[in-house]
């Protein structure tokens, strides 16, 4: 074989080789198709319109289109479970939320995924913290005096949640420990049905959501006494936090990317900077403002830590105060 046929060859080897290797490890040709991200609740929720304002920009950074796919169902597994059994190439992502990797886990061990095996950690989106309200007829001004009104009438109080097993539900038993209240539970099909009677004094506190409970405090419908971050909210910096009357309270609604089990820690790194280039836009934080969302962002390794330590302490809870979704 001549020397020139030589060449050509050993280029031609060393070319495949290298398009391989780059297509094995997710860089050089990655992402050539767009991704899908599943969103595992209904089109038009919270979690739905996160995830395209997301989407949007994530595309712009990562250089391809991201398609948000909803797979709404039995609370968000539906989803995930999708999630979980597909390729680990990088094409398909899941914005899992604490109702699918914290709270689910927690209190329904018939869920088709295991949470802390079946998925790779990328990124920790945002935090949603839940407000407390009080109707205006409300004796209480702040948490402290909520709490010695609470401690002085046990059981004469009462609270509304979104259903049993809820974020709102778990939030507001969690309270109850840490502050020794004894206040009656009702449950609604979502908090939206129990305002009214919120606002007319037939319930005595909520713990709602801060997209859907501020509108109600800036009517002047409602008292909102603290919010449920560890720390005061850029979205209401002049609300004081429950932690500030019961250190190291803390209840927030998170939201985080995943991909399936396996993928490499290339392309988890590819897409993790991306995502936080996405969140530090300005664009992004204004509109996941408006949803009562702060963007978080930071390591895969420090988003699976919270992620852990939030499953703990609602499992915790969930035993503790005997808590079922029956």
């Amino acid at each position: 074989m001549k020397r020139t046929h030589i060449i050509f060859a050993a280029l031609v080897f060393a070319t495949a080789f290298s398009a391989t290797a780059q297509t094995a490890s997710g860089s050089g040709a990655y992402p050539n198709k767009p991704i899908r991200m599943i969103v595992p609740f209904p089109a038009g929720g919270a979690t739905d319109i996160l995830a395209r304002a997301l989407s949007q920009k994530l595309g712009e950074k990562i250089g391809q289109t991201v398609v948000v796919d909803n797979r709404p169902g039995a609370g968000g597994t539906i989803g995930a479970d999708a999630a979980s059994k597909a390729a680990p190439d990088g094409y398909t992502l899941l914005l899992a939320t604490s109702s699918t990797h914290s709270i689910g886990p927690a209190i329904n061990p018939k869920i088709p995924y295991n949470a802390d095996t079946d998925f790779t950690p990328i990124a920790y989106v945002a935090s949603s913290p839940n407000i407390v309200l009080v109707p205006n007829s409300s004796p209480a001004r702040d948490m402290r005096e909520f709490i010695a009104h609470a401690r002085k009438n046990p059981g004469q109080l009462n609270y509304a949640s979104s259903g049993n097993g809820t974020i709102v539900h778990l939030t507001t038993e969690y309270f109850k420990a840490q502050s020794g209240t004894f206040i009656l539970h009702i449950p609604y099909r979502g908090t939206a049905l129990a305002m009214p009677d919120l606002i007319s004094g037939k319930l005595d506190v909520l713990f709602d959501s801060f997209v859907t409970g501020m509108p109600h405090v800036k009517d002047g419908k409602l008292r909102a006494l603290a919010v449920t971050s560890l720390k005061r909210s850029v979205l209401a910096p002049d609300l004081p936090t429950v932690s500030e009357t019961l250190p190291g309270f803390e209840s927030v609604t998170w939201f985080g990317v995943y991909g399936p089990k396996g993928l490499n820690a290339e392309l988890t790194a590819r897409v993790n900077q991306a995502m936080n280039a996405a969140l530090a836009d300005a664009e992004v934080k204004e509109r996941f403002a408006r949803l009562g969302a702060e963007p978080t962002g930071g390591t895969p390794q420090a988003f699976a830590a919270m992620v852990k330590a939030d499953n703990a302490k609602w499992k915790k809870i969930i035993s503790e105060r005997k808590i079922t979704t029956e």
